[in-house]
């Protein structure tokens, strides 16, 4: 599969995500990711957070609104769309078999953000195609 990626984001945007996650607690919470691409690198400059319209802590679905409105930005930033994360509110950073089904584009990272120690938020970077999932390298600085 090594399609992989490593992932780049700052401890700002990694602060960001888990202050958007433990606010929509104890649903899932979700967002896209818009950056540039450097080689096999890509470069988080923006995190937008989306509407979870499901409400729930067990999946998410992301408000049509909010990502029209994300891909403008980045449009408008000269972003390209890297991927996207949500929130595992009670469950490990990992894919689960509904995260596998729904990771339709094999070039986006997928980062999940663990919560089930909301003082020790976990976050890790996937790269998806069909029912394998396989890790990325992630660095936060």
């Amino acid at each position: 599969m090594s399609d992989s990626k490593t992932v780049s984001l700052t401890a700002q945007q990694f602060d960001e995500m888990v202050a958007h996650a433990k606010a929509c607690l104890p649903e899932e919470a979700c967002g896209l990711l818009g950056g540039r691409e450097e080689g096999d690198t890509k470069i988080v400059t923006h995190i937008y957070n989306v509407e979870n319209i499901d409400h729930t802590n067990e999946h998410f679905s992301m408000a049509p609104k909010d990502q029209l409105a994300a891909v403008k930005q980045m449009r408008a930033a000269g972003e390209v769309p890297l991927g996207n994360w949500h929130s595992h509110p009670e469950t490990p950073s990992r894919p689960s078999n509904e995260d596998k089904r729904l990771a339709y584009d094999s070039k986006a990272s997928y980062l999940i953000l663990s919560l089930m120690d909301a003082d020790q938020p976990v976050l890790h970077s996937f790269h998806i195609e069909g029912d394998q999932a396989e890790k990325e390298m992630l660095i936060v600085e």
